[in-house]
């Protein structure tokens, strides 16, 4: 009798620690120094007014170092669900909301509700490997729904692969990892897709608040039934520079929140406090500081768009681009999963191939690569592109 593995034996290695690895023992000269466009984290300190206020919680509030409530401090649940409705228009209320450990956590739980064994989830490839990697791990299917050349789902394609097994259709958008943002109209598709065969949405927004477009990315809070279908995932990791505090959240029924508690309770019984303390106050105090960080991705988007002509020259085209990545495809007969590691020690450059983005039977992702270029500034853009050029199309 054969014994069944162990979850975490059913998925694959974390890509980005795996990718880490490629720079040990390699020395990159001052003149040539690493470009880590590995990663989609910002790296530079949260500002230092947040700074304050989590360094006076720490020593003056007993509270942030106490257990506190399961689905998060009510305070911030109701300034989300008020952040919300003021950028979506509709009602939403803190009764709807569940504050999580960052907004992997919030899929973890939300997936947690939703599949059973063999159960299936619709996830548009390329995909975010975590989301992959948890779906295995619970014992569900992950369907792959391809992507066109823009790489935007169809909807009419999904439908054609909903069986009596599905029971999610998970959206990113902005994409992660293509930086593509899906219309208003293309989200409302899918909703009503999802909602006609009885299915959950899953919108997982972390990067909407570097949008190239202003205003809501779309209108479905606006629906008075929006719970019966959406469930809206968000993380304060990016927008606040909070990626170590590990803050996210999930808008949803209360029916459903129920059901979150009891993995959150088992999991993490509460979210840090002081994170939380710190989210409150952005929210409540960084909108214009927010604004100010969207301007600086999207003239970063503007660099990478305006290097196109020299990544072309040496083979490389743009396939999407947008929040904190482009997605690219080069023209070299090497394996993007081999090429990665060769361009840190030919190049120096690190990021991460299209292979961790695909099902591995799909061989598109041996022609493409990631590129996280919100971490290095216009001038590390231009530099990127250059050696992108002279080493790996």
């Amino acid at each position: 009798m054969t014994r069944p593995l162990p979850r975490t034996a059913t998925t694959f290695s974390p890509p980005v620690p795996e990718s880490r690895r490629w720079i040990e023992g390699v020395t990159f000269p001052p003149e040539r120094p690493l470009l880590n466009v590995s990663q989609a984290a910002p790296v530079d300190l949260p500002p230092l007014a947040l700074r304050e206020v989590i360094a006076e919680a720490a020593l003056n509030d007993p509270q942030a170092h106490l257990y506190g409530p399961v689905l998060g401090l009510p305070a911030l649940r109701e300034e989300l669900a008020a952040s919300i409705m003021r950028r979506y228009g509709g009602a939403v209320s803190a009764g709807q909301i569940a504050i999580t450990s960052g907004c992997n956590e919030a899929f973890c739980a939300v997936t947690s509700t939703l599949l059973g064994e063999g159960d299936e989830a619709l996830l548009p490839t390329p995909w975010y490997f975590n989301h992959k990697m948890w779906l295995d791990m619970i014992g569900a299917k992950t369907v792959p729904l391809k992507t066109g050349d823009d790489l935007l789902p169809d909807p009419e394609m999904a439908r054609a692969l909903i069986t009596d097994r599905t029971r999610v259709i998970v959206l990113v958008s902005p994409n992660n990892p293509s930086g593509v943002e899906y219309p208003a109209e293309l989200i409302a598709a899918f909703r009503d897709l999802a909602r006609e065969k009885g299915l959950a949405l899953i919108l997982d927004e972390t990067y909407r608040d570097f949008h190239s477009l202003p205003g809501a990315p779309h209108d479905l809070f606006t629906d008075p039934d929006w719970d019966d279908t959406l469930i809206h995932l968000y993380s304060f990791s990016k927008s606040y520079r909070l990626t170590g505090h590990r803050v996210g959240a999930v808008a949803t029924s209360v029916a459903r929140l129920a059901e979150i508690e009891k993995y959150l309770d088992t999991v993490t019984i509460c979210p840090a406090q002081l994170g939380q303390i710190a989210a409150l106050w952005g929210l409540r105090n960084l909108d214009q500081w927010v604004a100010g960080e969207r301007e600086e991705i999207l003239a970063r988007r503007r660099a990478v768009e305006e290097a196109r002509p020299v990544l072309e020259s040496g083979g490389w085209s743009l396939l999407g681009c947008g929040a904190y990545f482009a997605y690219m495809a080069h023209g070299s007969d090497t394996p993007s999963d081999e090429l990665a590691p060769r361009l840190v020690r030919e190049a120096g450059v690190l990021m991460l191939p299209g292979t961790m983005f695909m099902p591995t039977d799909d061989l598109s992702g041996r022609r493409q690569m990631r590129v996280a270029f919100a971490n290095v500034d216009r001038d590390g853009i231009a530099e990127l592109a250059r050696r992108l050029a002279a080493h790996g199309g």
